[in-house]
């Protein structure tokens, strides 16, 4: 049975506050654990007006301090933007205060603008040592070998589990190379998802954490009892993906009548392709979707990212998803 995840990228809606975004987010964590979900992923982002999880590390620890046992963790730390001892210390910190349940999934990109790139002082060359500090984290999180000088304290035998995450071909040959799970950024850009599993699976080397290749996808999902509410809902999604691409970033706006009003048919077009893992509907709609995404894919795993603008509406979402999801 394919399991089912949330990725909380801890919307901040129009006219609320990051610290009103946090305490919804842990709201809705225990309300997944109890829902059944695996695991609930936060992602590092920077300078976005609409988004609250730019400690990641941190916001991580609140979620896992408040739940019991769903899994939790980062989907993902954008490891370029950080030392790999540094990214040990927090996530063995994190391991050694709740024991068995925190993921560490890892990209290469800023997860932010250029400006802003500059201003976490990040070195232009360190996206090309990716695959070498992904593999001292995954040493220094390791257990320690004879005349090892540096250790993670904590972090140093904690073996978190790392995952590579991407939305490109380079990220399917890393996690393949080095025997890790793969996590396919679809919810925001799926164009090359079929040849990038393709080559995931194909190139899979087993290592000491994964024996066989373990293949996650991420979808856009708002459920509702209709048809008609959720795809009203979804208006905030489309709204925000036409702010990413005007470059007018701003808190997440609430659900319109007619998104037709809000944009051209250039961008409509645009934004129908980023969302083409973007599923809006009632249990029986969104269960048909998901099933068509699975038979396309194989996917092991699905992460679920609902943007919705009223809280109670997105716990609801998550809710109805659940049952939708049963025997998938």
């Amino acid at each position: 049975m394919t399991l089912f995840s949330v990725l909380d990228l801890a919307p901040i809606p129009q006219g609320s506050t990051a610290g009103e975004s946090l305490r919804h987010s842990l709201e809705l964590a225990q309300a997944a654990e109890r829902f059944g979900y695996t695991r609930y992923w936060l992602a590092e982002h920077h300078n976005f007006p609409g988004i609250a999880s730019a400690a990641t590390s941190v916001v991580i620890g609140h979620i896992a301090g408040g739940t019991k046992t769903i899994r939790v963790g980062a989907g993902g730390i954008m490891l370029p933007n950080h030392s790999p001892l540094v990214i040990a210390e927090q996530f063995g910190t994190l391991e050694s205060l709740y024991p068995g349940r925190i993921d560490l999934g890892l990209g290469r990109a800023p997860g932010t603008d250029q400006l802003t790139w500059r201003a976490l002082r990040r070195d232009p060359g360190s996206a090309e040592r990716f695959p070498q500090d992904v593999q001292e984290l995954q040493a220094l999180l390791g257990p320690s070998q004879p005349g090892q000088n540096i250790h993670a304290v904590p972090g140093t035998g904690t073996n978190v589990p790392l995952w590579i995450l991407g939305s490109s071909l380079f990220g399917a040959q890393l996690a393949a190379h080095l025997g890790l799970p793969f996590a396919f950024a679809s919810h925001f850009a799926p164009d090359s998802i079929d040849e990038a599993l393709a080559i995931y699976r194909a190139r899979f080397k087993p290592s000491a954490q994964l024996a066989k290749p373990y293949a996650m996808i991420g979808v856009n999902v708002v459920a509702a009892e209709t048809d008609a509410a959720a795809q009203r809902l979804f208006t905030s999604v489309q709204q925000a993906f036409i702010g990413i691409i005007r470059n007018a970033r701003t808190q997440l706006p609430p659900p319109v009548d007619d998104i037709e009003n809000h944009w051209t048919p250039a961008e409509k077009a645009y934004i129908a392709r980023m969302l083409r893992f973007g599923f809006a509907g009632s249990a029986e709609t969104v269960r048909a979707r998901l099933k068509d995404a699975l038979a396309q894919t194989g996917a092991d795993e699905v992460m679920v990212t609902s943007m919705v603008y009223d809280h109670g509406a997105r716990v609801r979402s998550y809710e109805i998803l659940a049952g939708a999801i049963q025997g998938l």
